[in-house]
């Protein structure tokens, strides 16, 4: 057999077959391939499944995340990082991530992750605050926070600019954004029994309430903010009066006992009432932040304006016991002003005790015309007025005002007959002359009489009587012992003279009969001269012939 060579030399299939050895000639010649690439085992992938999630979790996370937004509080009392939420409405808009204490320690720094749907309340007017049980005037809140725990709650702001670091408000908002209605500005001289959240009435129906109060820079009075809802803000007119409705107001007057309040809440937590003067319309419709003055009563607040007020002294030599800061000013049953001041002060002049009383005067309040008349005189022609007035007996006087309380008042009347006065129109406050009252007049008199009375001796006027009554005592001694029995005989005497007349005079008795006869036959001349007189005027002849008849 020869063997078969190849292009690369001899077979080698035939060398090993010539050896002996290999494989059997029958069979194929085996192919060789190079080796291919390495797969990886069924148990990585696994792992890189869990992976492949984790990353699109995290995606998925960082894509929906908001901005963190830094709130600072007073307290974190019921904040919990991780678990307290934040709410708007009552749906979940962040989480609390971590809470610190800022560098000073004053501040709660709570750090809250908002959620992507949530990045437009991460601007400057948004407003958040813990959402807790809490008291109030407005009312009880926040009661289903003693199971779910408490909350921030957040008042969406509209503003463009963004912010990332808020101040945490102590107390949720009276009103919250998306509320309609008006805002507008209060001042006032006292906050009374208001409070953030206290009702606001129109005609007794509540129409708003009060959301903010500051004290004045100056100290002098309270600027507070009330909100009125939609529809009511519409009755909020240019001349609307405001006033305070606190409590109770109860007056006792000519008409009797009356008592006036708003509701029962405002006797307890207080409120404020509007409303426009009888007789007028409500005028156009007050812009929002408008400003309006707060009367402490409707009686104040619908009054007129007062205008200017003209400064006043009253000095008064008396007692001031009974007269307090605010007692009215009266002429005529017409509150002119009010007392603003009350003092003592010594007269180097006299070396006397003066006990003077400022007083505002408002000459508005004398109607219409009268307070034009006094705008349109000169400042002369005012003084002459006022010097006028004085001469013809302009006075201030303290009176009683109340029996019970024995509280003083003020009151300007004209007294003719009190003595001449002066006013120096250069002085400032002007000063007015005054009257003592009724009361001080009738101890004053009282008084001239106790001085007039004692100057009566009245011991010797005692010692003299005295002896008087001991004459008189022996006169009557002296009388009874040589007076009387003579005038017993008297008397004796007179008694049977009275006897003898009366039995002489008596109608039974002769000397009646004789004058009744004797009256008879005068009567009967007479009637018989009256009949010769009757005849001879008939027949005056007669006295010549004689009676016709008669024979010669």
């Amino acid at each position: 057999m020869t063997s078969a060579q190849g292009p690369n030399g001899p077979d080698k299939t035939d060398s090993l077959n010539g050896h002996g050895g290999g494989l059997p000639p029958d069979l194929p010649e085996p192919v060789i391939e190079p080796r291919s690439h390495w797969l990886p085992s069924l148990v990585w992938i696994i792992p890189l499944v869990a992976a492949l999630i984790g990353v699109i979790l995290v995606v998925k996370t960082v894509s929906g995340r908001g901005p963190t937004v830094t709130i600072s509080f007073v307290s974190a009392e019921g904040l919990e990082p991780g678990k307290t939420k934040v709410k708007f409405k009552d749906v979940d808009i962040g989480t609390v991530q971590t809470i610190t204490l800022s560098k000073d320690h004053s501040r709660v720094l709570v750090d809250v992750q908002l959620t992507k749907e949530a990045t437009d309340f991460a601007v400057k007017d948004t407003r958040l605050w813990v959402v807790r049980p809490r008291v109030a005037a407005s009312g009880v809140s926040g009661l289903s926070t003693l199971l779910s725990g408490a909350y921030i709650g957040v008042d969406a702001g509209k503003s463009t600019e963004n912010q990332t670091h808020f101040v945490g408000l102590a107390a949720p908002p009276a009103v919250i954004g998306d509320q309609k209605g008006h805002t507008f500005t209060l001042h006032g001289d006292s906050l009374g029994s208001l409070d953030i959240g206290s009702p606001v009435y129109y005609r007794r129906v509540q129409v708003g309430q009060v959301t903010a109060f500051s004290l004045d820079k100056d100290g002098t009075g309270v600027t507070m903010q009330v909100f009125v809802n939609v529809p009511y803000d519409q009755y909020v007119g240019t001349n609307s009066r405001w006033w305070h409705a606190s409590g109770v107001d109860l007056r006792l007057d000519s008409s009797g006992f009356r008592l006036n309040t708003q509701s029962l809440a405002t006797v307890i937590l207080g409120g404020v009432a509007f409303q426009t003067p009888p007789n007028q319309q409500s005028g156009t419709q007050a812009k929002d932040n408008a400003t309006f003055r707060l009367a402490s009563d409707q009686a104040d607040a619908m009054r007129d304006p007062d205008g200017e007020a003209v400064h006043v002294v009253m000095n008064f030599n008396q007692s001031l016991r009974g007269l307090s800061v605010g007692a009215p000013v009266d002429f005529r049953g017409i509150v002119l002003g009010q007392v603003t001041g009350i003092g003592v002060r010594y007269d180097y002049t006299t070396h006397s005790l003066m006990m003077p009383v400022t007083i505002d005067l408002y000459p508005s309040r004398l109607g219409r015309r009268g307070a034009q008349g006094v705008e349109q005189e000169t400042a002369e022609e005012r003084r002459n007025v006022l010097q006028l007035l004085v001469k013809r007996g302009l006075r201030g006087q303290l009176r009683t005002g109340n029996l019970l309380t024995s509280q003083l008042y003020v009151a300007l009347n004209f007294f003719p007959k009190a003595g001449p006065a002066k006013v120096d129109m250069a002085g400032d406050p002007l000063e007015l002359p005054t009257v003592p009252n009724t009361l001080d007049e009738l101890q004053l008199q009282i008084v001239d009489i106790t001085r007039k009375l004692d100057k009566i001796p009245f011991d010797q006027i005692g010692s003299n009587l005295n002896d008087s009554l001991k004459n008189a005592n022996a006169l009557f001694g002296k009388m009874d012992k040589e007076v009387l029995p003579e005038m017993r005989g008297t008397l004796e005497e007179a008694k049977k003279t009275f006897g003898q007349a009366q039995a002489t005079l008596s109608s039974d008795s002769p000397i009646q009969s004789d004058m009744h006869q004797a009256m008879q036959e005068l009567m009967w001349t007479l009637q018989s001269l009256n009949a010769l007189a009757d005849y001879l005027e008939r027949h005056p002849e007669s006295l010549l012939r004689g009676k016709q008849g008669d024979k010669p």
